[in-house]
């Protein structure tokens, strides 16, 4: 039997994890690093993510930056069939376009579910196709959000690419699962990052938002780290197709 602490260490793991720049994916990557995983950090960006890999190593981690535009699949194709097989793959980028859905172009839905979606999509695929061709076990976990089970104004876009993130986390955990690959997601309420910060300054929305959590405040980034750890290492080896909703109570009325 494995020593308890143990199923949580992620000693002799490589992480892959996208949109790791800031936000959310920086502090997986951080989290991972912790546990004992190599880190790969993947953005567009290329200071940014040097800059990240750098501040992880210094922290005692194991990191590395890969620039890449998860948008372009050849690339994503090229890059992931050149490295060693990643054990972990935290499926982080994303964007979002609100506004009323009457008002919704194509352009902004196109570029939503490009990331959100197809990127995702895409990247989980050939991170899959590594673990299987080496015959090793894994875990995928996609970063989705609680607005992939509730619907919202203004939200119809994301809600629409988070509910497609939900169903492609189910339909692919059946088919990895004979690969011993785990396929789980993860649902935050709204966490302070970048990306929602421009949001949460206007005080009428941030008063809705904080209205519906019943924990009666925002996630941070720090909140994800135990079903970040959890997902990832030995102790939900019985874990696939499941949604881990941190959300603060949003979805429980």
């Amino acid at each position: 039997m494995k020593d308890l602490a143990e199923l949580f260490r992620l000693d002799g793991k490589r992480a892959l994890v996208t949109g790791a720049g800031r936000g959310i994916g920086l502090h997986a990557a951080r989290a991972l690093a912790a546990y004992g995983a190599h880190v790969t950090l993947v953005a567009r960006n290329e200071a940014e993510i040097v800059d990240a890999a750098k501040a992880i190593i210094e922290e005692g981690g194991d990191a590395e930056a890969m620039v890449l535009d998860v948008t372009d699949i050849d690339d994503v194709r090229r890059k992931i069939e050149a490295a060693p097989p990643f054990d972990i793959l935290v499926n982080n980028a994303g964007t979002n376009r609100p506004g009323p859905f009457v008002e919704v172009e194509p352009e902004s839905f196109d570029l939503v579910n490009e990331l959100n979606v197809k990127a995702a999509f895409f990247v989980a695929q050939s991170v899959a196709r590594r673990l299987i061709e080496a015959g090793l076990p894994g875990s995928i976990i996609n970063i989705s959000s609680q607005m992939g089970h509730v619907g919202a104004a203004n939200r119809t876009i994301y809600c629409t690419t988070k509910f497609a993130v939900e169903g492609m986390t189910k339909a692919i955990a059946v088919e990895l699962a004979p690969h011993g690959i785990r396929v789980n997601s993860i649902c935050p309420t709204f966490i302070e990052t970048p990306m929602t910060a421009p949001f949460l300054e206007n005080e009428a929305f941030k008063a809705s938002v904080l209205s519906k959590i019943k924990l009666g405040r925002l996630g941070t980034v720090e909140d994800l780290a135990g079903a970040l750890i959890l997902l990832a290492g030995d102790a939900s080896g019985l874990m696939t197709g499941s949604s881990l909703l941190v959300d603060g109570g949003w979805t429980a009325e």
